[in-house]
């Protein structure tokens, strides 16, 4: 996939439940997810978010975000977080959405 952002994940319990609240998060992308024995690559073509609202549907309700930097072996992109989102872009975040829709203001 050319221009992929996102994150390489550690293979865990939770991989299955992780990666569907990425998929939940990018309704408009397609995400691809490559498997790799200890580890697992989900990416999408310019920009990729994740919430701590869906992870917290999928994974558990007491879900952190800091739980998913524990998972988080890598990552391709610029990245940038807060309490309640993680997102992995071509250029540096201004704001959650992504690069081609945000205002050139």
């Amino acid at each position: 996939m050319q221009d992929a952002v996102g994150p390489v994940l550690r293979m865990c319990d939770e991989i299955e439940l992780v990666i569907q609240a990425i998929v939940e998060d990018n309704p408009d992308r397609e995400i691809e997810v490559i498997g790799n024995g200890s580890y697992v690559r989900v990416q999408a073509r310019g920009f990729m978010r994740v919430t701590l609202a869906s992870l917290q549907r999928n994974v558990d309700r007491a879900f952190q975000m800091r739980q998913l930097g524990s998972m988080l072996s890598s990552f391709a992109g610029r990245i940038a977080t807060t309490s309640d989102e993680v997102t992995w872009s071509l250029t540096a975040k201004r704001g959650s959405m992504p690069p081609e829709k945000e205002s050139s203001e």
